[in-house]
């Protein structure tokens, strides 16, 4: 192709850029420009857990890139799980720098409701016995939303990396971290604007095999925000972008060309 897109990737609860490996160089060879981001105290950020106050310091690194991109630039902006969250606040900051929005098996909130509806809902779907070895924290009490997830070896195998290589298995045991939910900011009303938010295009991809955001989970979280468009990757997990990441490029491929 003559010219590419930019896609700035954002990844889920406890990851970080590096679980891109796999993608980033499908892109590129489709001629795309492709930038994978560590949100606050994932990857390779330097900050811990507890440096970060609010969703806001978590969001930051996404915030500043997007903001320091040249104001006729617009970029594919792909949020992976927990990371449709990140992406919707940056959609609603900089809606004219965003040329579609792609959610992967992710929270994609409406502008009407609070974000954390839709973190709500998982919860109620979720039987605790399904985290396995996975530990949540309570920050601000039992009687609360948890405010913190660390995944266990045994969450990572069984519920996301189950059709991966067994060495992806091993690089994100050592390199998933704690992730702070921010359940309580994401609670706020008006953080979502028609104007803004609403403004951009979404794409949402649902994956048929995913083991944490299960299919009619996903199918919930289209009803409650309505994408202009939804993609289907036929027995994906969670991990796909690890697990089939030429299914995920070329379905990136099918979005791009729509606004070429």
């Amino acid at each position: 192709m003559d010219s590419g897109e930019h896609f700035v990737l954002v990844h889920g609860a406890g990851h970080g850029a590096w679980c891109w490996y796999k993608l980033v160089p499908l892109l590129k060879s489709f001629g795309h420009r492709v930038t994978a981001l560590d949100l606050g105290s994932s990857g390779v950020n330097p900050k811990s857990l507890d440096e970060l106050a609010s969703a806001y310091d978590y969001v930051q690194p996404l915030m500043e890139f997007v903001a320091s991109l040249p104001q006729d630039e617009k970029v594919v902006l792909v949020g992976h799980s927990y990371g449709g969250l990140p992406i919707s606040l940056a959609m609603e900051s900089f809606p004219k720098k965003i040329l579609v929005a792609v959610f992967i098996s992710a929270y994609m909130p409406n502008y009407i409701s609070p974000p954390i509806t839709q973190a709500q809902e998982f919860f109620i779907r979720s039987k605790p016995e399904s985290l396995l070895d996975s530990q949540l924290s309570f920050g601000l009490g039992l009687e609360s939303l948890p405010t913190a997830v660390t995944f266990g070896p045994d969450y990572l195998s069984v519920a996301l990396y189950q059709h991966c290589q067994p060495e992806d298995l091993e690089l994100a045991k050592s390199l998933v971290r704690p992730h702070g939910l921010f359940l309580e900011d994401f609670a706020k009303e008006s953080l979502l604007s028609k104007e803004k938010f609403g403004s951009v295009d979404r794409v949402y991809v649902v994956l048929e095999k995913d083991e944490v955001m299960k299919e009619d989970f996903q199918r919930w979280v289209i009803n409650d925000s309505p994408p202009k468009e939804v993609k289907f990757i036929a027995g994906a997990d969670h991990m796909v972008m690890m697990s089939r990441p030429k299914e995920l490029c070329l379905c990136f491929q099918e979005i791009v060309q729509q606004y070429n």
